[in-house]
């Protein structure tokens, strides 16, 4: 595979300033430098424990980045509760997460909104891990491909190619989100080349090919290999596996 993997870590809302501090320290204390040779490695804190996350990071000169796992567009002003792209940027962020399901389900977030904040992002040079995928129910009706890739083509609106390179896809099928149900790896795959193909018919065969789309529903150390062993699958968007430092560290060198 040519396109470099990553490996995300979700923490959604857990760990405190004390725990994310002690996750973020097993976490650097298993940093190898051939993670960042051959891969790149995110972790993605509540908004709180992004700078104490990012501070023990730096100190140790991993060069594992830190994410948020949500942003709105705007750069300022009376949005309470809400945090902007320069906020992130200050604190080290590279990544952020946008239109999770959960942000989606829970919060209402719509492919409007997802679009705005991709391209908040870009402009203030943070890279979005965009975030699509389905219900049960849509994939009983046999439809998951469709729904999907009209997900990525509305969190893509209005974008140039140079800015769309600058992006990551999840692809997380909702009915297996903290469920322990996976899709299989070939289920996954199919949804991830039309993913693919999709940013092909927008912006060509080059960005498609370097674009990395990684799987994120209950990736775990017992069926990563699967996984990772399909062509289109570039690496995971974690959610569980990431809140201990060993099967993060496994996820990891399942990469290698």
């Amino acid at each position: 595979m040519s396109r470099r993997p990553m490996m995300a870590g979700n923490w959604k809302m857990n760990n405190t300033y004390g725990e994310a501090v002690v996750l973020a320290q097993e976490i650097s204390n298993r940093y190898e430098p051939r993670w960042s040779d051959r891969m790149d490695v995110v972790v993605c804190p509540p908004y709180i424990d992004l700078k104490p996350v990012s501070t023990v990071l730096e100190f140790d000169k991993s060069h594992i980045a830190v994410g948020a796992q949500n942003v709105y567009w705007e750069a300022s002003g009376a949005y309470t509760g809400e945090i902007s792209v320069p906020m992130l940027k200050e604190v080290g962020c590279t990544y952020c997460i946008v239109g999770h399901s959960e942000r989606r389900g829970l919060f209402g977030e719509t492919n409007e909104d997802v679009n705005r904040k991709v391209k908040a992002l870009i402009g203030g040079g943070i890279s979005p891990i965009i975030c699509v995928g389905e219900s049960l129910a849509v994939r009983e009706e046999g439809t998951t491909d469709e729904f999907v890739c009209a997900q990525v083509k509305a969190a893509f609106a209005g974008l140039a190619d140079h800015q769309a390179a600058k992006c990551v896809v999840a692809y997380e099928p909702i009915w297996a989100i903290g469920t322990g149900r996976t899709a299989t790896p070939e289920q996954a795959e199919a949804v991830c080349a039309a993913i693919r193909a999709t940013v092909a018919e927008m912006f060509g065969d080059q960005v498609a090919e370097n674009m990395r789309v990684l799987y994120g529903g209950s990736m775990n150390p017992g069926n990563v290999e699967g996984l990772m062993a399909q062509p289109n699958i570039d690496g995971g968007l974690i959610g569980g596996a990431a809140l201990k430092a060993d099967s993060f560290e496994q996820l990891v060198k399942a990469c290698f």
